[in-house]
């Protein structure tokens, strides 16, 4: 299901997806307050139209971006603002603009890395396919942003199975964002996707289990909903330390979603 050939057409997806909420917002809706503390639906285009750029960056350009991260601050999340400032400085249908140009520049530089070639980026170098399912996360989280600002209800597809991989890739990203140990323990995660169709990694025999709906397991790992609003099972007690710290994304956790703050999510 998720494969380096498919990748790129689902992250191409999941962008045409988050075109669709914000195409024809007006000026007053790009400055509805989102679920993330501080930030508009401007912000989380910006955001996203930036990580994009770097992505591209790093794929196009190794060395450069190499060089840049090297004058990063170790402030995380005042590199975020920064990386961000011009995209957000643009007027919103400029900043739409920006955005369509840093995602179809990001996919056609993904797409052209060779086959086996590593990418440089922010935390380790990664696979071009692995860096784009990473890309496919940041939409997913801040997509999400964007439609419980606009109060849509998203349909979910089996393309979430990407962003599935890469958060079972990086299951210790919670504990490394909180200076804790991962445990010396495997994990089987057994998840289904909206068409029904399983997902499953780890030891069939693992005592760590997580299970449940795909699309409630990615919205746990983008901290976009609390556990306790999502029908995710864990047996062991790693695995039930592991759903209160889990995030597919590095640096710090922020403070998530609070129970029951949005109503149940709808199934696909």
């Amino acid at each position: 299901m998720t494969t380096p050939e498919n990748v790129i057409p689902a992250l191409i997806a999941d962008g045409n997806d988050i075109d669709g909420l914000v195409a024809d917002l007006d000026d007053a809706q790009w400055a509805l307050p989102t679920p993330s503390e501080g930030w508009t639906i401007a912000h989380q285009v910006a955001h996203l139209a930036a990580t994009f750029h770097l992505a591209a960056m790093a794929a196009s350009r190794p060395e450069g971006f190499m060089a840049m991260a090297q004058r990063l601050s170790p402030d995380f999340n005042a590199n975020v603002d920064a990386a961000m400032a011009p995209f957000l400085a643009a007027p919103p249908q400029v900043l739409l603009g920006h955005w369509r140009t840093e995602r179809a520049n990001a996919e056609q530089a993904l797409a052209s890395v060779p086959a086996g070639k590593l990418v440089p980026w922010l935390v380790r170098p990664l696979p071009a396919p692995v860096l784009a399912a990473a890309g496919m996360m940041e939409m997913f989280g801040h997509g999400q942003d964007i439609a419980d600002a606009l109060g849509v209800q998203r349909e979910f597809t089996d393309r979430i199975a990407h962003l599935v991989g890469f958060a079972v890739r990086t299951w210790d990203f919670g504990y490394l964002a909180r200076n804790l140990t991962p445990p010396e323990v495997e994990f089987r995660f057994e998840l289904t996707l909206p068409s029904g169709a399983k997902f499953v990694s780890g030891p069939e025999n693992a005592e760590q289990r997580i299970t449940g709906p795909a699309a409630d397991f990615c919205l746990l790992v983008t901290r976009r909903r609390h556990r306790d609003d999502l029908d995710l099972v864990a047996t062991g007690p790693d695995a039930e330390q592991w759903l209160d710290i889990a995030q597919a994304y590095r640096g710090p956790a922020g403070p998530g979603r609070r129970p029951g703050q949005f109503a149940a999510v709808q199934r696909s």
